[in-house]
């Protein structure tokens, strides 16, 4: 089974906080077996009482705290959208959430990048700022 958005970004938050799986397990009171899972996208959408543990102990920032729940209400948003939205950090959650219920159509690979650049300079415009 291929890694959805929310088992990407699970799994890089821990590595970047430089923790094993035991360790967030003993951290956010979670089953290690269910945190490995949840990164191999083969469980979703965790009860908000887990998300809360598992965000408390990986000590993320809003934006991230904020994709995280999105990825667990919405497991089927790419990781490569999720990877990119990673890569710059001036892509704001609005822009992110906008960007992943985008639908495409075609066999063609979605470039996430432009995809980001164009759903901020919507945003950007609808808010007056363009």
């Amino acid at each position: 089974m291929k890694k959805n958005g929310l088992g990407f970004l699970l799994q890089y938050l821990r590595k970047r906080r430089g923790l094993s799986l035991r360790e967030l397990s003993q951290l956010s009171q979670t089953d290690h077996a269910y945190i490995y899972r949840l990164e191999r996208g083969e469980k979703e959408a965790p009860s908000t009482d887990v998300l809360h543990r598992l965000l408390r102990a990986l000590k993320v920032d809003h934006r991230e705290a904020e994709m995280l729940r999105f990825l667990a209400a919405h497991p089927d948003t790419a990781q490569d959208l999720v990877a990119e939205t990673l890569n710059d950090s001036t892509v704001t959650y609005d822009v992110f959430a906008a960007a992943a219920g985008a639908a495409f159509r075609g066999g063609a690979r979605p470039n996430y990048a432009q995809l980001l650049a164009r759903v901020r300079r919507i945003l950007s415009e609808e808010n007056g700022n363009g």
